[in-house]
């Protein structure tokens, strides 16, 4: 008897190991506020990220990646649900005058409701920004999919790297950093600086994927580095608190610059850690791990954004529309799947989450769901199929007087004030421009017409975000 359960066992543990690389884990490890020329393997000359560069050569970067948004909460909305910003809930920062309107509703169907139902164990580690304790409590991660939270809630709590509590669950959890209030939602920065968010986040992380390694796993990681800590720009001139300035100590650099620049640097050592531990637990075959951003970089933190070409080869920053704005330095891992070392062009973004999520986990859809405008990019990180050719990209901006913008094909039109007396409509060609330097819509008009019909059709009226100059 003991050969035939030898035997049995083996093929059970074969069966199990068919079944891991059926349904891989899944982690999507976000940066917030990264540029897409702040890593070496897009560009970057003074900032050292040797774990993101390797992760690079070991598989596969994306060259034209796009954020949900060009600011925190929509984009990030946009991927929960895999509706682009037209249609996505939460389409701006409301701020705390109207914390609702910045909070997923129970109606909300995200990429972790499909995961966990389709046997998942889902974890959201660190910055949330879709719902709150008191009147955004329907957003709350735990009603959204998420078996496990760690982390903000709100991103203006997020500013501060040092608070003095995260959430743990529905529970504030007290940490030892002292920190003086600046408004309201935790919102601050510390005088005295023990424990250092994205540290905890890392740790806490780590030790989920250790825990859930011999199941299915969905991970969202959202770090709150680079992004400056705003409140303490504005009261100290030094929005980039980090715990030390690790190799930019020495710099000749005013502290802010070698701030920003640690804080990068930090994040890519939170990678390396990472990509060990999954090599350590023999999971790296059976885990995607996608690292990417928010939206653009930000220029918020009293650092000097020359000294960094953050934005790379592209146009404007974090609340542009311009490319600078929401392409985003992206990379995917999958040892044995993905082949190494591969660049890719098309384009895709945050809004694929979910439906890629859905076909790697074999799960399906539950109906009625509202119209996905993401899709599947399985095929381009398995190398069996390219990407629709002529697919729509579609971004709002409710700030600074409203920006739309629209993508398709190699046309980029963008519309930087909604609320001029008269809306002007831009046209690149981002094959030949992509810096987005020349102008052409005077040049072809036909182009500029369709466009703008594509901006009508993609944008649904919604009451809490009323669209400026309308």
């Amino acid at each position: 008897m003991k050969p035939i359960r030898l035997i049995l066992g083996i093929l059970l543990a074969c069966l199990g190991v068919l079944r891991a690389a059926e349904r891989p884990n899944l982690i999507w490890l976000m940066a917030d506020d990264l540029g897409y020329g702040e890593l070496g393997c897009y560009g970057q000359k003074v900032i050292a990220t040797p774990n993101l560069d390797r992760m690079a050569r070991e598989g596969m970067r994306f060259t034209h990646f796009y954020a949900g948004a060009t600011v925190c909460a929509p984009s990030r909305s946009v991927l929960m649900t895999g509706q682009h910003h037209g249609h996505t809930r939460v389409r701006g920062n409301a701020g705390p005058g109207n914390p609702a309107a910045q909070a997923l509703r129970p109606d909300d169907f995200t990429v972790a409701n499909l995961l966990q139902q389709s046997g998942y164990k889902t974890a959201l580690i660190g910055k949330w920004g879709l719902g709150d304790v008191g009147a955004a409590e329907s957003g709350l991660p735990r009603r959204h999919g998420f078996d496990h939270f760690f982390g903000y809630l709100n991103q203006r709590h997020a500013h501060n790297h040092f608070p003095d509590f995260l959430w743990l669950n529905e529970e504030r959890l007290a940490l030892p950093n002292v920190v003086t209030p600046v408004g309201g939602d935790g919102a601050g920065y510390a005088t005295r600086a023990v424990q250092f968010a994205d540290d905890l986040f890392t740790d806490e992380a780590l030790k989920f994927v250790a825990k859930h390694q011999d199941r299915p796993f969905f991970l969202y990681w959202s770090l709150v580095t680079p992004h400056a800590n705003n409140e303490r720009a504005r009261e100290l001139k030094d929005g980039a608190h980090v715990p030390d300035y690790g190799p930019y100590a020495k710099e000749d650099w005013p502290p802010p610059d070698k701030g920003h620049a640690s804080m990068i640097t930090r994040l890519d050592s939170y990678v390396g850690r990472l990509l060990e531990q999954l090599r350590r637990l023999h999971l790296e075959e059976d885990t995607l791990v996608i690292f990417t951003s928010d939206n653009g970089p930000h220029n918020e933190g009293g650092h000097t954004p020359k000294l960094f070409n953050p934005s790379g080869p592209l146009r404007g920053m974090k609340r542009d529309l311009y490319e600078g704005g929401i392409r985003v330095p992206t990379i995917a891992w999958w040892p044995g799947t993905i082949e190494a070392g591969r660049v890719r062009d098309a384009p895709w973004w945050h809004a694929d989450l979910l439906p890629t999520a859905g076909e790697l986990a074999g799960a399906e859809l539950p109906s009625p769901l509202p119209k996905l405008d993401g899709v599947s990019i399985v095929p381009l990180l398995k190398g069996t199929g390219d990407l629709p050719a002529d697919r729509v990209f579609y971004w709002e901006f409710y700030e600074q007087g409203g920006k739309r913008a629209v993508r398709k094909g190699k046309w980029k039109l963008v519309q930087p004030r909604l609320a001029a007396e008269k809306v002007v409509s831009e046209l690149y060609d981002l094959s030949k421009d992509l810096g987005e330097s020349h102008n052409i819509a005077a040049e072809h008009p036909d182009v500029v017409k369709e466009l703008e019909a594509i901006i009508e059709r993609e944008h649904e009226d919604h009451g809490n975000w009323p669209v400026p100059g309308r």
